[in-house]
This record gives C-alpha cells, structure tokens and sequence, in this order.
C-alpha cells in the first residue's frame, strides 16, 4: 500500500504541475573539481528533478572531462553542452603572443588586460586563433557523450561597462575610451583601411565612424559562423552566451551582432542588475532579440540569480546582485511573454530554497495559466 500511494503522489505531482507543457530550462554550471562521480550524479539528478533540462557544463578544455561528466549528465536525464569561452585565452604554447587584442592606446591585452586579469582577449581577424578555436571546439565536439558547443566570451572586451560595474571599477564610462577600444593590431588595421579606405589610427575620434564598428561587428560574425560549420561537420548543435539586445546593447559594448550568427541557440545574459533596472527590463530586451532573430533559432533568456537575497540592498559588489525570489518570477514571466523559449540560470548553485519554489510554480504552470 506505501508504495502505490507513493506512485500515486508522483502522478498527481506531475499532473498539478502541468509538466507536459513545462518551460524548458538550461543551466550555466562549472565543475567537476574534486567531486566523485557519484556526488556528480547524485547532484545532476537533482537538477533534474528540479526542472533543469539541459547543462552548459564550463570543465575547461580537457575532452576526456566532458567525456566522464557527460555520461553522468545523461544518465540523470540531462542535455549535456560544453561551455568554452572562445577569445579570453591563457597565454599558452599553443598561443603566440601576437595573436592578442591591441587597445587604441596601442597594448596588448595579453600584458594590459583591460578591468580583470583575466580578460586576456584575443583578436578574432588572425587565422591562427580560428585555427586554434576550431581545433579546441571540434576536439569537444568530437566526443560522444557532448550534445553541443556554448560559445562564451565570443565577443571583444567591453568598451563601455554596464553601468551598474561602473562604480566598482571607479569609472566613468560615458564614450569609448582608447584603453578599452579593440582591436588595433596592425591586421585589424590594414584590413579596415583596404575594405573602406580609412586609416582608423589616423581618426581622431573611432567611435564616430560607422564602417569601423561594422568592420568588428563582422569580424566577429565571421569567426562565429566559421566555427559553427566546423561544429556543425561533427553532427553536433552550437549556441552561444551572448549580451542583451543585439542592438540595444550587444553591439555598443561588446561588438555582438548575434542575430547574423548561424548557431542553434541563443542565450542573452539579460541580468538586469547590472544595467540598474528593474526585472520587467528583462521582458524589453527579450521581445527585442526575438523580433531580431526572426525565427533563426530559440531564445532562452539567461537569468542571474541573487546568492544572498537578504542581504541584496547591502551588497557593494553588483556581481553578487541579481533576482530575489520575487524578482525571478516576474522575469520568468516577462521572459516567457515577450517570446523566450525557455530561460538559462546562472546559476543553480545561486538558488536558494525560497527560489526554487518560485521557479517550480513557474515553469510548471506558465503555460497552464497562459494559453
């Protein structure tokens, strides 16, 4: 008798929930450290059963990492895509030092990476970085267990911050400034003046020409699209984390015209704290990057989560921002109204208790209450 009331408890679970129209839902995730196979399991199950269907799994660049993590992913049921920053790199053998971004003050940023250390970028008009992205995605692509390739980080270095960084980085970022202009290698350059016949280093003020913008917007289109045939040749889908818009913010800061990219996804990183608005924000820029695509592929509306809700109003660093429980539902909701597929968290680990309430209550019964 327990076990056929539980059976039955399950099936009028899923029945409420409305679980044959629930919202589709991806996931950012880095791991696996030092976990064990099972605790990996034991966690991706729970995902699961939580309504995450499918993982952009961040494990570096190692295929037989996401070959072992992959299984286990599908093994709980999950869709299993390796997610790969693209032109942020490590300096490495395999790099030369020449290949990386040049600011409009003439630095690498390999030795004077704009904001964070980190952000090492790469120029995307050198033949050697396709060749060594191509080699990097397909080598991940190659493996049975990956279902697809999530770009990140395909982009150039922002030229202009969101506004809410602009105070942690004490900054003031009203135009592009030089330092945080790229890219001016001497290819990128060249290039430009045969395509328009403009030196761009002889302009006073780049920002005021149209056909250098385009000239990057391009460049980076064109590695995309370059990338995604050669993913595309291993039977396998590519998406890509992009930033809000396109037009809106995309292509101003970070040079994204993602709605010319050929790929199978698009996940915009519509975290709305950072640019001090409010969640109903999120549902503007969704309805724009869908009107944008037209159709190209589905939207999933990435959505970043507050740690620490709490302690939200008390937090300096707009980094550990993002949706309160209350907020997350109203972006769902304005994610799901303006024409998303599905959303993307970032990330599961953020969620509290009182989040994955909100979050199951939504993805289960939108579409009941929405038809």
């Amino acid at each position: 008798m327990p076990k056929i009331f539980s059976l039955f408890a399950i099936l009028l679970l899923f029945s409420c929930n409305g679980s044959d129209e629930k919202i589709p839902v991806h996931a950012w995730l880095s791991g696996p450290g030092k976990a064990t196979n099972q605790e990996i399991l034991d966690y991706f199950v729970e995902l699961k059963n939580k309504g995450i269907d499918a993982l952009m799994y961040s494990a570096g660049h190692d295929p037989a990492t996401y070959e072992r993590v992959g299984k286990l992913a599908h093994q709980a049921g999950l869709e299993f895509h390796a997610w790969i920053p693209a032109m942020v790199q490590r300096y490495s053998q395999k790099l030369d030092s020449s290949w990386y971004a040049i600011n409009g003050e003439g630095k690498s940023a390999l030795t004077h990476p704009a904001y964070v250390s980190y952000y090492t970028f790469l120029c995307p008009n050198r033949e050697g970085v396709y060749h060594f992205l191509e080699d990097l995605y397909v080598s991940i692509a190659r493996v049975k267990e990956v279902d697809g390739i999530h770009l990140d980080y395909i982009r150039f270095p922002d030229v202009i911050l969101a506004r809410g960084l602009w105070d942690k980085y004490g900054l003031v970022m009203d135009r592009e400034y030089p330092a945080f202009d790229y890219c001016y290698c001497d290819s990128c350059v060249a290039d430009f003046e045969k395509l328009s016949g403009i030196n761009i280093r002889q302009v006073d003020d780049p920002s005021t020409v149209q056909e250098w913008k385009q000239f990057r917007y391009d460049l980076i289109t064109s590695i995309v699209n370059r990338l995604a045939k050669a993913v595309h040749r291993e039977g396998k889908e590519i998406s890509a984390a992009v930033f809000p818009g396109p037009a809106s913010v995309a292509k101003k800061i970070v040079r994204q015209e993602w709605d010319k990219w050929n790929i199978d996804a698009f996940c915009p990183m519509n975290y709305n704290d950072f640019y001090l608005e409010e969640p109903q924000w999120i549902g503007d820029v969704t309805r724009e990057g869908v009107k944008a695509l037209n159709g190209k592929g589905p939207l999933y509306s990435g959505l970043f989560i507050c740690p620490n809700p709490d302690k939200k109003m008390n937090e300096k660093d707009p980094e550990n921002h993002g949706l309160t429980p209350e907020q997350l539902e109203v972006a769902i909701k304005a994610s799901m109204d303006n024409g998303a597929n599905g959303i993307c968290l970032f990330t599961p680990a953020r969620m509290t208790q009182e989040h994955w309430e909100v979050f199951s209550k939504m993805i289960y019964n939108y579409h009941k209450f929405n038809k």
